[in-house]
């Protein structure tokens, strides 16, 4: 096999072709109150009291947190919805 054949058959392997998915990423903030955060994590995404603390308690103190994955379609518009209410967000692929 040549160098070309087997450059063209690891591009057209099917791991190649794979789609990572997408994560939201919440940042810390200065303006937002740590019960805020709470409030729209359990608002916009179902998180159970509980649950949305402890992410908030993350983006607090380990600088972001992540709050979704999924697809990118689906990740922007939870960044869009984060930014309607304020908060700090940005999304990517996930390293993983």
């Amino acid at each position: 096999m040549t160098k070309i054949d087997e450059e063209v058959e690891d591009l057209t392997t099917p791991h190649f072709f794979l789609d990572r998915p997408w994560i939201t990423i919440v940042w810390d903030d200065p303006v937002n109150l740590m019960s805020y955060v709470t409030y729209v994590l359990m608002t916009l995404f179902g998180y159970s009291k509980e649950r949305a603390h402890e992410l908030m308690l993350q983006i607090h103190n380990e600088g972001k947190a992540v709050v979704s994955s999924g697809r990118r379609e689906e990740m922007e518009r939870d960044v869009q919805r984060l930014h309607e209410k304020g908060l700090w967000a940005t999304l990517q692929r996930d390293d993983q």
